[in-house]
């Protein structure tokens, strides 16, 4: 008889649906950053919508554990905080009059990252394919 013990358990079907509605809020931050007045990066960092959906994946975390989901949450999670760590970059090079131009560069770079990384992992989920990390 064969062992499956090497195949991952399936989520639930609740812990898929959480994670669309994760890529979802962080979508809608994105979207909002590029039909207003703020940047991409901003919004999705500032934008209450990314900020709930980074707590519900640091709650909800533990349980996807052992699932594809698991890497899903951690490429969010990674996400959020590679754009805040560039957004700093991109804050400390703002207030150099020299930086100016190498900060908005940043902040649209990092921008066009997070739509990029929000669309690849929504393609993946919908194929309830694991995320590489």
């Amino acid at each position: 008889m064969p062992n499956n013990s090497s195949e991952a358990p399936e989520p639930t079907t609740s812990l898929v649906s959480l994670t669309y509605i994760i890529y979802a809020l962080h979508l809608f931050s994105a979207v909002t950053g590029v039909i207003s007045s703020a940047f991409i990066v901003t919004a999705f960092l500032t934008g209450w919508p990314s900020l709930l959906a980074i707590v519900l994946s640091y709650i909800k975390q533990s349980e996807t554990q052992g699932t594809y989901l698991a890497s899903h949450f951690t490429w969010q999670i990674r996400t959020f905080w590679f754009s805040f760590m560039w957004l700093m970059i991109a804050g400390i090079l703002f207030v150099t009059l020299i930086g100016i131009p190498l900060a908005i560069f940043i902040v649209i770079i990092v921008g066009l990252w997070l739509m990029y990384r929000i669309i690849r992992g929504l393609l993946r989920l919908s194929n309830a394919q694991a995320m590489p990390l």
